[in-house]
């Protein structure tokens, strides 16, 4: 009998709003139970530094030219979230094995080999007492991978925990889109499809007062410009940028829908994210997870553009706001172990990847 361990997975995602926590019991293979889940929110100087700083950093040269910058928030993001992990072991009462520590993305790009996830795992470990697996992307960088999507085999285990008959796919929408698909014999597939949320959540920060586009109403009470919108799609796909197997969201810009209204401009740039996914999500059966789903009207729009059938992994009874946390101490687990977190079908990498650096305390 294979034995089992009690990990915490921080996650926090590209909205930069805060942090995903979940405590979970697996033996980093076929057994897996959540204990909790939680969402810590970032204070409001941590979220505007964060939103600051990425904005900043447009090419890799930008990573030393605000070395200082990257550094102080990197600790004031490491103590928060090592003050909420307190917080949640206390709660729990779990004796936790593992931490792993996704941290803060604020530059991707696998063309040169770079994946910047903010957080001293070594400080974590510090301040928890506990061992903490981080820096998951490096090694499948390394070894010829776009060092993303990471979750695609904590997706099959979701599948084949719940019983799915396959083919299913599991599309989840954060910042940027990534999509696993499970084929009829259970082999998993998957890539980042393109822009999430990041493009709409943008946009509602520079054109209002709001982070986001609450349930897609903004939107829904705007018209989409579809001169703007046509061309806009012909540049994508008459470009590089639509044959990437990874994205980071600053592969995406909302130049072509300046001089839009606040609902115009998020109804088009619904539309056209809709239609940028929809273009790569097979017709069959398709769980939502990941904050885009609550976009009631993107989600509509998705749903409009392909033919096969959209569910909530909610309906499952797994709570889609946490599916990347419990993803990342599900990792953290097999990353102990020895066990691959990233394969060919993935992320492109040579051949089945570890990953993940571990510091014990």
């Amino acid at each position: 009998m294979s034995k089992s361990y009690y990990s915490l997975g921080l996650m926090s995602g590209t909205s930069m709003d805060g942090v995903d926590a979940s405590i979970i019991q697996s033996d980093g293979e076929t057994k897996y139970k959540v204990i909790l889940d939680k969402y810590f929110e970032y204070p409001e100087g941590i979220y505007k530094e964060l939103i600051k700083l990425r904005d900043k950093i447009i090419s890799s040269k930008d990573l030393k030219k605000f070395s200082k910058e990257i550094k102080e928030i990197e600790k004031k993001i490491t103590l928060f979230q090592g003050k909420l992990t307190r917080e949640i072991i206390k709660e729990s009462r779990s004796n936790i094995n593992f931490i792993g520590f996704h941290g803060q993305t604020i530059y991707h790009n696998a063309k040169e080999k770079i994946s910047i996830q903010l957080g001293d795992g070594k400080l974590l470990a510090k301040t928890t007492k506990k061992t903490v697996i981080y820096d998951f992307r490096q090694n499948d960088l390394k070894n010829g991978g776009q060092g993303a999507p990471l979750t695609p085999i904590f997706h099959k285990l979701l599948v084949t925990k719940n019983k799915i008959e396959p083919p299913v796919g599991i599309l989840n929408i954060g910042g940027i889109a990534n999509f696993t698909s499970i084929n009829t014999n259970n082999n998993i597939s998957s890539l980042d499809i393109g822009a999430g949320n990041c493009l709409i959540d943008k946009w509602m920060r520079e054109k209002s007062r709001k982070q986001y586009d609450k349930n897609g109403e903004v939107a829904q009470s705007g018209q989409i410009n579809k001169m703007v919108l046509d061309q806009a799609l012909d540049n994508f796909y008459n470009n590089d940028l639509s044959k990437k197997r990874s994205y980071d969201i600053k592969d995406f810009d909302l130049s072509f829908i300046r001089g839009l209204s606040l609902e115009d401009g998020a109804a088009t740039l619904t539309d056209y994210t809709a239609k940028i996914l929809s273009k790569k999500i097979p017709n069959n059966l398709i769980f939502l997870c990941g904050g885009g789903r609550k976009n009631k009207f993107l989600v509509k729009s998705i749903q409009e553009k392909i033919k096969g059938k959209i569910k909530l992994i909610d309906d499952l009874g797994i709570d889609g706001d946490f599916v990347e946390s419990q993803a990342f101490a599900y990792l953290a687990i097999r990353s102990y172990l020895k066990l691959p977190i990233s394969f060919p079908e993935t992320t492109g990498v040579k051949e089945p990847c570890l990953g993940g650096k571990i510091f014990k305390n």
